[in-house]
Formats: structure tokens, C-alpha cells, sequence
């Protein structure tokens, strides 16, 4: 495929993953609000509904920094999917080091919070950017325990490997609490349920408190797309990617990528955010020796 292909189909299949999932997002906020079924167009009408309304500011906001922000995420989103194998040593952008790659993604997402909150020039969304600091900074390292347990049976940091290494077994039952663990930073990377505290309702909207009109709707967006990409690159790591029979390897992907976006979105709405610190000494105390732990656990069975 030349390159103009690929950019359109990258494109296509993001634009495709963001529609998806804010129709599941709005779906199971409605299930969970007892209002029955939701219209497929409804994350649509409320979309157009930003994007008509006023756009307001504060003063002397950072206007170049709020389009970094949300440009720099969609890019991280869209690198992501990218890197997803969508068959036998094929990927829109096949690296031998894509898990590093996507490392430095998940750790740019920090930033590009950051940035956000630094826009408007106010004090809550700043509080709410210096917060997801805080907690994202650590949550990472979990991420890079877990990545690397997932290479070890393949024995390479290139995603298209690590989805071959699982032919015969996938790594979500040789190594079953990488995925949950897993799960725990793609809360994290989208500002989910326990892991939102750069956008959370205790700070009115934190980052996005001063969003309106298309800014809000842009940064929406974005966390979708984050949401897209983070699903294919964990249906790929833990669920074996394209691999399955009779249906073809790219519908076996699409489904576990849906698989994995529906679990983040039950996840958003069903568990409980809890303080700042209390969160961080789960990280430290808990969560972090637990993923090395399973790193430990990984390597050993590797050199059985």
C-alpha cells in the first residue's frame, strides 16, 4: 500500500473506533442511570451540540498549548493503532521495538494532560493536571513490567512477534494477571473511573473545567481515540491480535479490541474513584510489586 493509503485507512479505522465507542460510552451511562436503551446517534447530537454552542475563555488563556494538547493525543492514539499488527508481520507502522514505541506514548500522554490543564489558565484544571501527574507517572512503570512479561515468549519488543508468540497460547491465560493489570493503565491513559483525576466531577471537570463548544468536544474526542488505540495494542499483547479460526484475522481483532473497550467502559462506570493519596499508596504498595512480581514470575517460565 503506498503511503497516502495507509494514512487514509489509519484514519478510517480511528474515525470508525471513536463513533464505537462513544456509542458504548453513552450506552452504558444510560444503562447504569436506569434509562433504558440509547440511540446510536445520540454521541453524535451531542458532538454537533458542542460544536454549535459559544466557545468561552478565560483570561489570558494558552490557546497554542490547548491544540498541542488535543493534537498531540490524537497522534498518540493514532500511533498506537498503528503499531497493531492486522496480520502475519503486517502493521501500518511495523517496528522492531514497537513496544518501546508505545511506551514513549503512554508516557507522553502525561504530558499532553499536562498541557491541557495548563491551557485555560485556571486553577482548577491546573490542579487537575498537576494531580494526573502524580498519579500517572507511577502507573506507567506497572505498564512497562507488564509489557515486557507480554515479549518475553517471543523474546522481542516487536508487537507483530509478541502477537505470533501467541499461536499456541494467549499471553492473557499464560499470564493472567498481565491483561488486569494492564487494564488498570488504559483507565489511566483515557482518564477513567478510579484513574480520573485529571477530568474528575470533584474538581468540576478538572482539565476541562473552562472546555466549551469545539474545545470540549475536541478533547472528548481525543480520549476516544485514546480509548481506540490503547484496546487494539492490548487485544493484541493479551488476546492474541488477528489470531483465531475460520473468521478472518482482521474481524478476530475488531472483536477483541471491542471486547477490551467494552471492559474499560464497565470498568468507568462501576468502580469507585478513591483520594489522590490513597490511590498512590495502592500504586506503590500493591499494584507495582504485583507487576514485578508477575515480570519475575514470566521470566523464570521463559527460561524453563
Amino acid at each position: 500500500m503506498s503511503l497516502a493509503v495507509e494514512i487514509a485507512a489509519l484514519i478510517a479505522a480511528l474515525t470508525a473506533g471513536i463513533l464505537i465507542a462513544a456509542i458504548l460510552d453513552e450506552g452504558c451511562r444510560a444503562w447504569v442511570a436506569g434509562r433504558g436503551r440509547v440511540s446510536p446517534l445520540a454521541p453524535l447530537r451531542v458532538a454537533a451540540a458542542h460544536l454549535l454552542r459559544q466557545r468561552l475563555s478565560t483570561e489570558a488563556p494558552d490557546r497554542m498549548t490547548w491544540f498541542l494538547a488535543i493534537a498531540g493525543y490524537l497522534a498518540l492514539a493514532a500511533t498506537g493503532l498503528a503499531l497493531v499488527p492486522i496480520g502475519p508481520n503486517t502493521a501500518l507502522l511495523g517496528l522492531n521495538s514497537g513496544v518501546v514505541l508505545w511506551g514513549a506514548c503512554e508516557a507522553l500522554v502525561v504530558v499532553v494532560v499536562f498541557l491541557h490543564g495548563w491551557s485555560p489558565n485556571a486553577p482548577l484544571a491546573l490542579i487537575g493536571a498537576y494531580r494526573y501527574v502524580a498519579i500517572g507517572l507511577p502507573i506507567m512503570l506497572l505498564s512497562m513490567f507488564v509489557l515486557i512479561a507480554a515479549a518475553l515468549p517471543a523474546r522481542s519488543l516487536d508487537l507483530r512477534e509478541i502477537v505470533t508468540s501467541q499461536a499456541g497460547l494467549w499471553n492473557v491465560i499464560r499470564q493472567p494477571l498481565g491483561l488486569p493489570l494492564f487494564l488498570f493503565l488504559g483507565l489511566s491513559l483515557t482518564l477513567r473511573g478510579p484513574f480520573d483525576y485529571a477530568d474528575s466531577s470533584d474538581l468540576a471537570g478538572g482539565t476541562s473545567s473552562e472546555d466549551s463548544g469545539a474545545n470540549r468536544a475536541g478533547w472528548q474526542i481525543a480520549r476516544l481515540a485514546m480509548l481506540t488505540g490503547f484496546s487494539a495494542v492490548a487485544a493484541s499483547a493479551f488476546l492474541g491480535g488477528y489470531l483465531g479460526p475460520v473468521l478472518p484475522g482482521l474481524i478476530w481483532l475488531i472483536l477483541k479490541t471491542l471486547v477490551v473497550m467494552v471492559v474499560i467502559i464497565a470498568l468507568t462506570h462501576l468502580l469507585a474513584r478513591m483520594p489522590a493519596a490513597r490511590m498512590l499508596t495502592l500504586i506503590w504498595t500493591v499494584l507495582l510489586p504485583l507487576s514485578f512480581a508477575h515480570l519475575l514470575w514470566a521470566g523464570l517460565e521463559a527460561l524453563s
